[in-house]
């Protein structure tokens, strides 16, 4: 890989797009930084963490949504979007004409996309903004023109400055995401590899490279912990970074992988020409729809408790469906319930992913139009039901590959815990899936720049 970024930047218009992306990147980064007026941080960064799922959703906006910073939101009200156009095509004829009607199609779905956007944002700003603002006491009304400690200076009520505060908010926030989403397009279509994956890889990387530097800066007793170092926190980042390089290899590994069926293609004369007499084959990859189930199961089963959250938030479903589904469970049944629920949507998303990828009978046609065969197989429908059992085997064990990913911080946080290791930050900010993520969007990352590498040095055949 470094070998490849290193010829990148031997060819002009590749590093230009490499400059680019970083530009854009270090922008996105800034965002995360620049406060937004009427929060009282400490306050509202407490009850975000408190908070199982929108600690996971501050982690992968690099920790821009516990700070209430102008980003706060990141892509996930695109991705939320993509997810539900995504589904949508597959049972609204009209959005499936528009997938299949080329570009312009894609365009049209793409406005659509962003209109679902701004409504998500909308509505996730408002209520995270409500229950987690307003009703935990997290804003400044001073600047809204309340003032507490003395009325006769007040300009409006605390009703009023709670509603400004409301608005102004969501308008931020939501204008935040917007543009978020704005810098992934632009990276897609300016720089280099996927924007929106680039976006989701920074806030993951920085997340955790924080929280490395505040675990070294405990245990040598520096800065904020002046006189109070800890050494055996050391302990944990060894562990973490050996947990990681054990998953880096074997994410890279299955990644990798695919089954090869072989295709052979018979001879034939058109003309004065003979065509074909070749051999190719059909690679399937056994982890080919990526992280995309974890992410729909992740986002379906988050679904109950991020509603009970922002609109019940101290009542006793909200602390039912913790005790009774989640994967933070006081109770080990809460903890089962999660886990085969999490299994189950995990393995119904890769196959449903995988027949929107992969469409046995298609391929075989294609296959029997340009008169290949697989060995052994007779063309038709022989040909798909052969195909489809062997895409179906691939995505069982792709599924079972995600499922053992996706359970890994949940048994070792059972077992830390039992041990009486309860506190590590490291597991909880990068998980397993967050380094799932990261390699697939490195090794994605790989290929594009290979790719583009191909295409600006290959010189054709007549030079």
């Amino acid at each position: 890989m470094f070998e490849t970024i290193k010829n990148c930047f031997k060819v002009k218009e590749i590093r230009k797009k490499i400059f680019l992306t970083l530009i854009l990147l270090l922008i996105f980064r800034l965002g995360c930084y620049i406060p937004v007026p009427g929060i009282k941080v400490s306050e509202f960064k407490s009850v975000i963490e408190g908070n199982e799922f929108l600690g996971v959703l501050s982690s992968i906006t690099g920790g821009s949504l516990a700070s209430a910073t102008l980003f706060a939101l990141g892509i996930s009200p695109y991705i939320n979007a993509s997810i539900i156009i995504q589904l949508l095509t597959v049972g609204i004829p009209a959005l499936e004409r528009l997938s299949k009607e080329g570009e312009d199609g894609r365009k049209k779905i793409a406005q659509i996309t962003r209109f679902v956007t701004i409504a998500l944002a909308i509505a996730q700003a408002i209520g995270i903004i409500i229950n987690f603002g307003i009703n935990s006491n997290a804003l400044n009304l001073n600047f809204f023109g309340y003032f507490s400690q003395n009325t006769e200076l007040s300009v409006v009520s605390e009703t009023g400055a709670k509603v400004m505060a409301g608005i102004f908010l969501t308008v931020v926030y939501t204008a935040g995401a917007m543009l978020v989403m704005w810098l992934g397009e632009r990276i897609t279509e300016y720089g280099v590899s996927n924007g929106i994956s680039l976006i989701i890889f920074v806030g993951i990387i920085s997340t955790a490279g924080l929280t490395i530097v505040d675990r070294f800066t405990e245990a040598f007793g520096w800065g904020d912990y002046a006189g109070k170092a800890n050494p055996s926190v050391l302990w944990e980042v060894l562990g973490f970074v050996l947990l990681t390089v054990v998953e880096f290899a074997a994410i890279v590994t299955v990644d990798l992988s695919e089954r090869k069926i072989p295709v052979q293609y018979a001879k034939q004369v058109k003309g004065r020409k003979m065509y074909g007499g070749q051999s190719s084959v059909i690679p399937i990859k056994i982890s080919g729809s990526g992280v995309m189930p974890l992410i729909f199961a992740f986002a379906l089963i988050s679904f109950p408790q991020l509603l009970i959250s922002l609109f019940w938030p101290n009542t006793d479903a909200a602390k039912n469906i913790t005790i009774w589904f989640s994967g933070s469970s006081p109770q080990w049944y809460g903890q089962l319930i999660y886990m085969v629920t999490l299994c189950l949507l995990i393995f119904a998303f890769s196959f449903f992913y995988q027949s929107m990828q992969f469409n046995p009978e298609d391929v075989s046609k294609t296959i029997q139009q340009n008169g290949g065969f697989i060995q052994g197989i007779r063309p038709g429908k022989p040909t798909s039901d052969h195909l489809k059992k062997i895409s179906n085997r691939i995505t069982l064990f792709g599924a079972i590959y995600l499922s053992l990913v996706a359970f890994i911080p949940s048994i070792l946080s059972i077992v830390l815990a039992s041990l009486g290791q309860s506190n590590l930050t490291l597991l909880s900010v990068f998980s397993t899936t967050g380094i799932l993520i990261v390699v697939s969007v490195a090794l994605e990352l790989d290929k594009q720049l290979e790719s583009q590498l191909m295409m600006k040095t290959y010189k054709g055949f007549l030079k």
